[in-house]
């Protein structure tokens, strides 16, 4: 991907987007994943730390932690919005 994308995440999540495209990690995934109950997520190629973007983003509490361990199905750690179904997701 270039990095130019026509559709973003939610208002919950855009400015974690945001940031981590201004650090110039790159988006590796951008669209629907593998749940009807998602809508929007984007993969970046960076490790994301959860305190950091909590203290830095104060995200609003319809924000969740994901984490994926199992290496079958593709291990992931990020954020996700319970409310519009996005998600921004690193790897571990």
């Amino acid at each position: 991907m270039d990095g130019r994308m026509t559709q973003h995440v939610c208002e919950h999540l855009r400015a974690v987007e945001d940031h981590l495209v201004a650090l110039g990690h790159p988006i590796t995934y951008a669209g629907k994943v593998w749940s009807l109950n998602c809508r929007f997520w984007i993969y970046v190629d960076a490790h994301l730390d959860w305190d950091d973007l909590k203290n830095r983003f104060a995200p609003d509490p319809c924000v969740g932690m994901h984490q994926n361990d199992d290496p079958k199905s593709g291990t992931e750690k990020g954020l996700v919005c319970n409310v519009d179904h996005d998600g921004i997701m690193g790897y571990l």
